[in-house]
């Protein structure tokens, strides 16, 4: 008894030894190109075919990077002492006999033959005043000046653009739905053989979450059915209501601009549960070696899955191999748990090494782990996610959120104590592409946890089968992987945890 007691007097005498510099240049000389290569050689190579959310090559990935985390020797953070943390999906599908578009005093247009589901909730109903929306580009500020609000909206497609892929009211289409209409109608003049090729696309089964009542789909936060409407099926209804449908083709190409037609119509949306699966994040941690701080995480996070399978290329090559979204990311995370597993002491705080499926899907992984995280969320003290770190510059890479915190300031210091990095963290870049609501990370920022978000920007090859594995710059992501150790060491060896700038958490974080 006597002798623990004077045990405990010398610890809080005497402060944690700190590592070594030769211990932490060991950890950080495990960090090499040869390994990120192999290594994302392996989770983007042919045979895992896109890694989607849920497949067996997705499970694969899985097995793979828990049996890297084991041979290190991490703590399993995942089900029942496993590394793997497993998460419910549904798989539906649109009950066409019982979904209908009905216009008062018109036809009832049916599904599949006058309209088609988009993005958006297909367990629905909704009502309201037809409004025609027309202009050649549009920004929150001019969107939420047209009352648009329980209104069905009607964007007609021209002849030239059926599908709307160059029309900026489809490319910002999350800044109509954020004005909450009742609906969204894409009325197209997609000839029958293209038409039935889509409509029979449209109407394949649907993944979402389990714990999602009815998943508003990639790209659609606000619970707005949006479906395409053949202009065939729709356009006399327009006629017979007084709508100047040669003046609302002249407007499409001017200012912004919401026209009432004296119609109202009601859409009908009902699904139907046909199988359920689950999908896997691998969970990893590094115990801290400080008593009184080990009770506090530091996360390192990257997606391990990409799109899957889809249309041949001009090559032929149907698979999204997603080397660089997120492959890159991915191994970013296991290069990070070696190097820390190296360390000697380990770190004051603990780490948790994280890597998630279904972001492609909507953030799915991510969502479910900060809701039942291994730990209390609100001793997770920061989150360091890195997604597409692989291409572009040789130099700089873009860490986004760094206003929002001080982990900002702690990564400009970091980032000039090591100047043989050759790297250097810059702020976004593209503050109107709003990354920092599309990655992981996003999820952490909404339940309190400070972040950065380690990105290079999209490229050519983004979401295409092109994004292969010869075109990673292995060389330039061991230096970013290298800053965020030093980063992620700095913060969970630091006294203090990170905090956040006021005004970014009033606007962020969601009780």
């Amino acid at each position: 008894m006597i002798r623990r007691v004077v045990f405990a007097l010398a610890a809080l005498a005497f402060p944690l030894q700190a590592q070594t510099p030769q211990s932490i240049a060991t950890a950080v000389g495990s960090i090499t190109p040869d390994q990120i290569i192999r290594r994302i050689g392996v989770i983007a190579d042919d045979s895992m075919r896109g890694r989607q959310t849920p497949s067996p090559e997705l499970e694969k990935v899985a097995a793979f990077i828990s049996g890297e985390f084991k041979r290190f020797g991490l703590k399993p953070g995942g089900d029942s002492g496993r590394f793997i943390q497993r998460y419910q999906i549904r798989r539906t599908e649109l009950d066409t006999t019982n979904s209908v578009i009905a216009i008062t005093g018109g036809p009832t247009l049916r599904i599949p033959k006058d309209a088609a589901p988009g993005p958006g909730p297909r367990d629905i109903e909704a009502s309201g005043k037809v409004t025609v929306l027309t202009g050649a580009s549009i920004d929150a500020a001019s969107a939420g000046a047209l009352g648009l609000g329980g209104s069905v909206v009607l964007v007609l497609l021209g002849p030239d653009d059926p599908l709307g892929r160059n029309s900026p009211l489809i490319r910002n289409l999350g800044l109509i739905n954020a004005q909450r209409p009742a609906a969204v109608l894409l009325v197209t003049s997609l000839p029958d053989i293209q038409w039935r090729i889509f409509a029979r696309n449209a109407l394949n089964p649907r993944v979402s979450p389990a714990w999602h009542a009815d998943a508003a789909g990639p790209g659609n936060r606000y619970g707005v059915p949006v479906l395409l409407v053949r202009d065939s099926a729709l356009l006399p209804v327009l006629t017979r209501a007084g709508a100047d449908l040669p003046a609302l083709a002249r407007a499409a190409a001017g200012p912004l601009s919401a026209t009432p037609v004296a119609a109202s119509l009601s859409v009908t949306l009902r699904q139907r549960t046909v199988a359920g699966a689950s999908a896997p994040n691998v969970v990893g941690i590094v115990e801290g070696s400080d008593p009184a701080l080990k009770g506090e995480y530091v996360v390192f996070s990257g997606h391990m899955d990409h799109i899957g399978v889809g249309a041949p290329d001009a090559r032929g090559d149907s698979i999204n191999n997603g080397a660089d979204d997120d492959a890159s990311g991915t191994i970013a995370v296991v290069q990070m748990a070696q190097a820390f597993s190296k360390l000697r002491p380990r770190p004051r705080r603990s780490l948790i090494f994280l890597t998630v499926s279904g972001e492609e899907r909507g953030l799915w992984g991510s969502e479910y782990f900060t809701a039942h995280p291994p730990v209390p969320i609100g001793q997770i003290v920061a989150d360091l996610n890195t997604d597409m770190v692989g291409r572009n510059w040789k130099d700089t890479v873009v860490a986004i959120g760094k206003e929002h915190s001080d982990l900002g300031a702690t990564l400009n210091r970091v980032n000039a104590a090591h100047p043989e990095l050759g790297m250097t963290a810059i702020d976004d870049l593209w503050p109107e592409e709003q990354f920092y609501s599309r990655s992981d990370h996003f999820n952490f920022a909404q339940k309190g946890v400070p972040i950065l978000f380690f990105f290079n920007g999209v490229h050519d090859d983004y979401h295409r089968p092109s994004d292969s594995v010869d075109k990673i710059d292995a060389e330039k992501e061991s230096r970013i992987v290298k800053l965020v150790f030093y980063l992620g060491l700095d913060i969970a060896d630091a006294a203090e945890k990170p905090k956040w700038n006021p005004e970014s958490y009033k606007a962020i974080v969601r009780p």
